[in-house]
């Protein structure tokens, strides 16, 4: 039998306490997470960044002080080992730039069931 480590850092970026909550609770569960980091806008998400280096960011699109479409350039300038996911409810044009860009790695609906959420951060890591 192979026991998975639990080294795994994620951090979530959401302006929404009630998904951050969620979110944290549903990861918690996971036996690849060994932290749940939070951040409610871009600019805490690129302190958190800095401070615990996670190895994913579930990073909300659309958040005050700082959204995190400009967060997502910033951590992949300084970082770019880690991971980012879009998690947001809107999904345009501009997600499809940030894709083939390379700004983020993998786009997630806020509508999506939460076994293919934790199935693309699996991916990712």
């Amino acid at each position: 039998m192979i026991v998975q480590t639990l080294t795994k850092k994620v951090l979530i970026a959401d302006d929404h306490e009630l998904t951050r909550c969620t979110l944290k609770l549903l990861l918690k569960r996971q036996p690849f997470v060994a932290t749940v980091l939070e951040a409610k806008d871009g600019h805490q998400a690129i302190e958190q960044v800095h401070k615990h280096q996670p190895d994913v960011v579930l990073m909300d699109l659309q958040m005050p002080v700082m959204d995190g479409w400009t967060a997502s350039h910033r951590i992949r300038q300084n970082f770019p080992q880690i991971k980012i996911i879009a998690y947001s409810a809107v999904e345009n044009d501009q997600v499809v730039h940030l894709l083939q860009s390379g700004v983020i790695d993998a786009f997630c609906d806020k509508e999506t069931c939460s076994h293919h959420l934790i199935e693309t951060i699996r991916s990712l890591i």
